[in-house]
């Protein structure tokens, strides 16, 4: 019983983030992190947001979306409808520019790319040409041991590992914070990293920021295949009523 007790109770050490796992001082965080975030290259099946802004607005309105009045639709319905998807060669395709590669490209680098072909196509430099590009809605998948299993997409530019997992429900004491995976995507093909949510240290990581199109995967500890209890008090009376079930089949054998 005594080793069925420990061996399947989660140890208190497992369930918390960010511990400082080298040498003991009295900072809350005693390193000096760095965060690492190098900066998004346009995958395929991204979407972009292109907004073209000009003195005489009128000139350049058939390169800008025009179902934003549709207020039944939510943002991101929006965002797929109006945005410009990165085909599978890596290009967009605009109004009177056509084809367009962006892939491998930042969002800067596309706005200027914009920029230089209307002034050479299209517009003087009088026309004070102005390209904004932003990826419609960071969206990425979260599975296994989540609150919430499933897709999100956020609004934001920017997202860590931990605000990723806070929009599904948070991970819970039966998941394995110790080895949380990234599944991204490059373009040669999908990769796994692994990530230590337990350790401070994990803010130094080049993951630690996630990407659009990421899954998150949080494998079961297993203790929960054990079926007993994530506490030592759980696990006992799973075990308890165990013995009871098994004491009541005696005597009724007993007594055929």
């Amino acid at each position: 019983m005594s080793c069925i007790v420990v061996s399947s109770c989660i140890p208190h050490k497992d369930t918390i983030y960010l511990q400082n796992k080298g040498n003991a001082t009295h900072d809350s965080i005693p390193y000096n992190l760095t965060e690492i975030q190098k900066p998004y290259r346009v995958q395929v099946n991204d979407i972009l947001n292109v907004r073209v802004k000009a003195l005489d607005q009128e000139t350049v309105s058939i390169l800008n979306p025009a179902g934003e009045e549709n207020l039944n639709a939510s943002s991101a319905e929006r965002a797929f409808f109006d945005g410009f998807t990165v085909d599978v060669h890596g290009n967009i395709r605009m109004p009177t520019l056509g084809y367009i590669n962006v892939l491998g490209y930042t969002t800067e680098d596309i706005e200027k790319k914009i920029e230089k072909q209307l002034l050479e196509e299209q517009f003087k430099e009088t026309a004070n040409i102005f390209v904004t590009v932003k990826l419609a809605g960071l969206r990425y998948t979260a599975n296994g041991e989540v609150g919430n299993p499933g897709s999100q997409v956020l609004f934001t530019e920017r997202v860590n590992i931990f605000e990723a997992i806070a929009n599904v429900g948070e991970i819970p004491v039966t998941g394995n914070k110790k080895d949380v995976k990234i599944i991204r995507q490059y373009p040669h093909g999908q990769k796994i990293h692994s990530l230590d949510l337990t350790d401070v240290r994990v803010m130094e990581s080049p993951y630690y920021y996630i990407q659009p199109n990421d899954i998150i995967y949080v494998e079961p500890l297993k203790q929960k295949s054990l079926g007993t209890g994530e506490t030592a008090l759980s696990s006992l009376t799973a075990i308890a009523s165990i013995i009871s079930l098994i004491s009541t089949g005696v005597l009724l054998y007993t007594r055929l």
